[in-house]
């Protein structure tokens, strides 16, 4: 698309405003073209000519933040987007919007998913552009940009910054942060030292990128190529490889395409596009944050992912990809072992293949004849599994009516039929304060679990569902115990941990009323979740329970008020689209 066949796209002085490029979206003053003059003046202002001006607009999504570890390379990534852009016949506009990254933000970057994934759906309506290049990485921001994309209608290409790569260091590679989480749990047993572990602080990440195991980045950058709103080697191409470049210039040229052949970000969610994600995150022994965050992108499509759906699709899915957390390898090594094409390949008779990409090509299509390599270390054949079944498994029962969820794959399988006494914490500041009181009454076969950190809590569900073993217990050489809450664990975590309990104790759900000494009984075969508490009792602790004051402003009201629980993926229940 040149800029002459696109010329007098834009209104002259005295015409209306054409609904292309610039003059999409065109200020209100009551005069629709002296709004367009004025943008005219302002942009001319920046350099542009008017050939340039004349070109359909791609807007890119600039998520750069100093906060942001891993998207340091977005500047680079957005030039190579332009390049893209600019050989494809396009005006490239890159735009910021917040950026959210796990460590940098208070309660949690979870609590602000929703405010970015508004705040993009606001700018790409809104805005001038044709076409959107999505770029993003860190955990929340996949999803945050999908949600916004589809709310707004934009046709928009997903980029990602791709995984650090790992780092060797004393005979064993790192990164990032399952690693992480080893040595500190090491630390907090007596088995590290304060020297060690202040030099290893400066070797778990030491290249640009997300997280370098199967974490929740990698998850969602996985189903996002799965979905068909990205390339499928887009998925775990490394932060740091020329490839990471090409496949962002790839991104601006596949942007103008959508200008010239629109495919709405809503076309390509389909339940059966809907199944294909659930499946790859299946076998991949992925993150269970991704559940949360695929149930609101299917939200925002007037679809449901329903658990007993995905606990149905767990028993018939095996996990085939042999990488941290649950199993040995990294994301470089997925990416060189053939990557999203190999896994697809292996999993294509459970698969929809007539699902559809950005440019229209079917998931049959995209995955080729069956030549390409593939590294069996890394991606399991159907034949030989890392699993026959799913990384995760939905539970219902007494304490959780609307589901809970546990990663089998990275949990203890001799804690999966447990029935035991519960310690309860009620609430973050609870458990810091008592968790490793040498004195803490709590024994290896004890179920610990938090309460009150759930989507509609002040804490706004973040990652501290990975509750740590009481230090009493891991100097004993306890590696793992049941552990259970209403809110969320990282995706590079490990352990019998159940997780996302619905409802929620901040809205009453049977959680709140858990109190210690209690005894809950857990079967991950008869998928249930049961308080082993007698309804008279319940009765009486909901009679005196009375319900945290709602906060006054600003965006913790606004969650307050219009939060869903996390079988609904957590999302503003008035940005959910109709069924």
């Amino acid at each position: 698309m040149d800029g002459a066949s696109s010329s007098g796209r834009n209104a002259r002085p005295g015409q209306a405003a054409s609904p292309v490029g610039l003059g999409r979206n065109a200020s209100n003053y009551g005069d629709p073209a002296f709004a367009l003059y004025l943008r005219r003046s302002f942009a001319k202002s920046m350099g542009y000519s008017q050939a340039m001006l004349d070109k359909p607009v791609v807007g890119i999504a600039d998520t750069a933040s100093d906060y942001n570890n891993c998207h340091r390379t977005i500047p680079e990534l957005i030039e190579a987007v332009k390049r893209g852009v600019l050989a494809a016949g396009g005006l490239p506009m890159a735009f910021p919007t917040i950026s959210i990254c796990e460590p940098s933000l208070s309660p949690c970057s979870m609590h602000y998913r929703n405010l970015m994934a508004l705040d993009t759906e606001t700018m790409l309506a809104n805005q001038p552009m044709d076409a959107a290049v999505l770029v993003g990485g860190c955990d929340k921001t996949v999803p945050a940009q999908l949600m916004g994309a589809i709310s707004s209608g934009t046709p928009s290409v997903m980029l990602v910054v791709g995984p650090m790569l790992a780092q060797a260091f004393e005979g064993e590679r790192l990164s990032a942060c399952t690693d992480c989480r080893r040595y500190w749990a090491r630390y907090r047993a007596g088995e590290v030292s304060d020297e060690k572990i202040n030099t290893l602080e400066g070797k778990l990440a030491t290249t640009a990128g997300t997280c370098g195991v199967m974490g929740t980045a990698s998850t969602m950058a996985c189903l996002a190529s799965t979905l068909g709103f990205m390339p499928l080697d887009a998925a775990s191409a490394p932060a740091v490889h020329a490839d990471r470049l090409r496949i962002a210039e790839e991104a601006g040229a596949q942007a103008v395409r959508l200008i010239q052949n629109p495919v709405s970000p809503l076309s390509l969610m389909t339940q059966g596009n809907l199944d294909n994600a659930v499946r790859v995150l299946l076998s991949l022994g992925g993150s269970t944050n991704a559940i949360v965050h695929l149930a609101a992108i299917a939200g925002r499509a007037g679809l449901s992912l329903d658990l007993k759906r995905l606990d149905a699709l767990s028993e018939e899915t095996p996990v085939l990809v042999d990488l941290k957390p649950t199993g040995e390898g990294y994301m470089e090594d997925f990416h060189s072992a053939g990557g999203m094409r190999a896994l697809l390949w292996e999993l294509r008779d459970l698969l929809d293949l007539s699902a559809k990409d950005l440019d229209g090509r079917t998931l049959e299509q995209r995955l080729g004849d069956g030549s390409h390599f593939v590294d069996r270390r890394i991606i399991r054949a159907r034949a030989e599994p890392v699993s026959p079944v799913g990384g995760l498994v939905a539970l219902f029962g007494s304490l959780a009516p609307e589901g809970a969820i546990l990663k089998r794959s990275a949990a203890t399988p001799s804690l999966f039929e447990t029935e035991a006494r519960c310690l309860v914490f009620d609430g973050l500041k609870d458990l810091s304060d008592r968790i490793d009181d040498p004195d803490l009454d709590v024994t290896p076969q004890d179920i610990l679990v938090l309460k009150g950190a759930g989507p509609r809590s002040p804490a706004g569900m973040p990652e501290a569902g990975y509750l740590p073993i009481p230090k009493k217990l891991a100097r004993q050489g306890v590696k793992d115990m049941v552990r259970m809450s209403d809110c969320r664990m990282s995706g590079t975590a490990f352990g019998t941990i159940v997780l996302h309990i619905s409802p929620e104790a901040s809205v009453g759900g049977p959680l709140q009323f858990v109190e210690t000494g209690d005894r809950i009984r857990l079967s991950v075969k008869n998928r249930s979740l049961d308080l082993l508490v007698d309804e008279a009792t319940l009765a009486q602790r909901r009679a005196a329970w009375t319900p945290a004051p709602a906060p006054k402003r600003g965006w913790d009201k606004l969650v307050y008020d219009q939060v869903t629980q996390a079988p609904q993926g957590a999302d503003l229940a008035f940005l959910r689209a109709e069924p």
